[in-house]
């Protein structure tokens, strides 16, 4: 099912079929780095409102947000800790 660029990009991400996705992905792309500034927070707005800012609150939002950090973190300095890992200590 062929569809629009207008219609497509009115879509979001969950009513995109595996099909429409990599044209959903270049149509969504930002075209300047205000555009980049926006969807982040927008992103953040999103988070903030579902996972914090609720009425019955756990520690469920911000736990994600610490396992993404700490996740963010390992993968970071992930090069480091393979040359130490194959450094020979005599």
């Amino acid at each position: 099912m062929l569809c629009f660029p207008g219609a497509l990009t009115q879509r979001r991400l969950g009513q995109v079929t595996l099909r429409e996705l990599p044209d959903w992905l270049v149509l969504k792309s930002p075209r300047r780095p205000r555009d980049a500034i926006d969807m982040v927070q927008r992103g953040w707005q999103w988070y903030y409102r579902r996972y914090i800012d609720v009425k019955k609150g756990g520690v469920g939002g911000v736990a994600m947000l610490l396992a993404g950090y700490c996740v963010l973190s390992y993968v970071w300095t992930y090069p480091h800790l393979k040359r130490d890992r194959w450094r020979k200590y005599h």
